[in-house]
C-alpha cells in the first residue's frame, strides 16, 4: 500500500504542498479515486453488461430469463459493486490507521449485507412474477412462502449486522437467541402459523387465487384475491373485503366452488309445491287433450290403466329437461317427489346447467320454473300457496254476495 501512497506524497511535496497536510491529502485523493472507481464500475455494469445480458435473454425462447435480467433485479445487483470495491481498496488509504480501517470495513460489510438483502428481496419478487406467468404455478398460493423466505433472510441479515457491530461471531448470537425463542414464537406466531398453513394449502391444493369460497363463520362469500403469509383476502359479492388468517382455513371448514367451475356444470336443486287436493286420475278425454298439445306421449296410459296427473307432469318435466340445450346432458337429471308437508307436495327438479356464471345460471333456473309454473295448470294441478289477506277478503265478499 505504501507504493501507492509514496508517489502521491512526493507529487504533493513537489508542488509545494505543506508536509503537515500531505498525509491526509494523500488519503483523501486515494479515497476519491476509490469512490470514482466504484462509481465507474457500477456505471459500466449498468450501461454495458446489463444491456448485453438483456439482449441475450431476449434472443432466447424462454421468458424466465427476461425476468431474471430485468432492470429491477439488475439495479439491485449493481448495488453490490461499490461496497465490494471499497472493502478491498480502503486499505490503500488507511493502511497505517488500523482502527479506522476496521471501522470503515465494518461499514462496508453492513452496506454489503443490506445490498444483498435488497437483492434477495428483488429476486423473490421476480420469482413471484415468474410463477404467476407459469401455467402450473399461477394458481398456487406461493406469495406467503416468498414472504416467509424474505422474513428469514432479513432475520439472518439483522443477526449478521449485530455480530459485525459488536465484533462477535454470529453463531454465538444465535446461541444466545435460543433463550428468547419463546418470545420469538409469541411475536411471530401468526407468521409461523401462516407459513405452515400456506404449505398445507399449497400442497393439498385447497385454495388458489381466483377461487370462489364460502366461509360463513367469517362472513366470507366471494373470490380469493390474495394469499399472503398472514392473511387471505376475499372480495365478497357486495364488493367488501374479508380477511381471514391462513391457519383458519386449515383448522376450520370452508366451501370451495372451484370443482363446480372445473366440472362445467352448476347444480339446480329447487322444488315446486303442488296442492295435494289437485292430484287425481286423468280421464281419457284429458289424456287425449294433453297428447294433442304435445305434453304427453301417446302411450301415457298403457293397457288402459288409470294415470295420475302428477305422474304425467313429472314425466313431462323430465322430457323438458332432456330437450333443454342449456341443461347439461351428461350430468344427473332427476325429477322426484319429496316428503309431503303441510305446505303441499314438493316436486324437486335436480339437474345441472351448462353455464357456471352466476347471472346466466340464475336466468336459466328462472326460465325453467317460469315454464313449469305456466304448464302446471294444463295437467289439472295447482301450486300450493297459503291464503293471503286478499284471498280471505275475496272469499268473504263472495259469501256476502251469495247471502244477498
Amino acid at each position: 500500500m505504501e507504493e501507492l501512497n509514496g508517489p502521491i506524497a512526493e507529487w504533493l511535496s513537489g508542488i509545494g504542498w505543506s508536509q503537515v497536510h500531505i498525509d491526509w491529502t494523500t488519503k483523501i485523493i486515494i479515497l476519491a479515486g476509490i469512490v470514482i472507481l466504484s462509481w465507474g464500475a457500477a456505471k459500466l455494469f449498468r450501461g454495458v453488461v446489463v444491456p448485453a445480458l438483456q439482449r441475450l435473454s431476449r434472443s432466447t425462447k424462454a421468458t424466465w430469463d427476461d425476468y431474471l435480467f430485468s432492470d429491477h433485479l439488475m439495479r439491485a445487483a449493481a448495488r453490490l459493486i461499490p461496497p465490494l470495491i471499497w472493502y478491498m481498496l480502503l486499505a490503500a488509504a488507511f493502511y497505517d490507521m488500523p482502527q479506522l480501517l476496521d471501522l470503515l470495513r465494518k461499514v462496508c460489510l453492513i452496506y454489503l449485507i443490506v445490498a444483498v438483502l435488497l437483492l434477495v428481496n428483488a429476486f423473490l419478487d421476480t420469482l413471484h412474477d415468474i410463477s404467476t406467468q407459469h401455467e402450473t404455478l399461477r394458481n398456487r398460493p406461493l406469495k406467503g412462502i416468498y414472504q416467509m423466505i424474505k422474513l428469514l433472510a432479513f432475520c439472518v441479515g439483522a443477526i449478521l449486522i449485530v455480530s459485525i457491530l459488536i465484533g462477535r461471531d454470529a453463531t454465538a448470537i444465535l446461541a444466545g437467541l435460543g433463550a428468547s425463542a419463546a418470545v420469538g414464537m409469541l411475536i411471530f406466531r401468526d407468521s409461523i402459523l401462516g407459513l405452515v398453513a400456506g404449505v398445507q394449502l399449497s400442497a393439498n391444493d385447497m385454495l388458489r387465487p381466483g377461487d370462489w369460497i364460502t366461509m360463513e363463520k367469517y362472513g366470507a362469500d366471494g373470490y380469493v384475491t390474495e394469499v399472503t403469509l398472514t392473511t387471505v383476502k376475499i372480495q365478497n359479492f357486495d364488493k367488501t373485503i374479508t380477511t381471514i388468517p391462513p391457519y383458519a382455513l386449515v383448522s376450520d371448514s370452508f366451501q370451495n366452488w372451484r370443482g363446480m367451475r372445473e366440472s362445467g356444470g352448476r347444480r339446480i336443486k329447487r322444488s315446486l309445491a303442488v296442492d295435494a287436493t289437485t292430484v287425481r286420475f286423468c280421464t281419457a278425454e284429458e289424456l287425449a287433450a294433453l297428447h294433442r298439445k304435445g305434453l304427453v306421449a301417446e302411450e301415457a296410459a298403457p293397457d288402459g290403466q288409470p294415470v295420475v296427473n302428477l305422474h304425467l307432469f313429472r314425466d313431462y318435466v323430465r322430457q323438458y329437461l332432456r330437450r333443454n340445450p342449456e341443461v347439461h346432458p351428461e350430468m344427473m337429471q332427476m325429477v322426484r317427489m319429496l316428503q309431503p308437508t303441510s305446505e303441499g307436495l314438493p316436486v324437486e327438479v335436480y339437474c345441472f346447467s351448462r353455464c357456471t356464471e352466476w347471472v346466466a345460471y340464475e336466468a336459466l333456473q328462472a326460465a325453467i320454473f317460469d315454464h313449469l309454473l305456466a304448464v302446471l295448470p294444463e295437467f289439472g294441478l295447482r301450486v300450493f300457496q297459503r291464503p293471503s289477506g286478499a284471498d280471505l277478503l275475496q272469499m268473504e265478499n263472495g259469501k256476502w254476495r251469495m247471502e244477498n
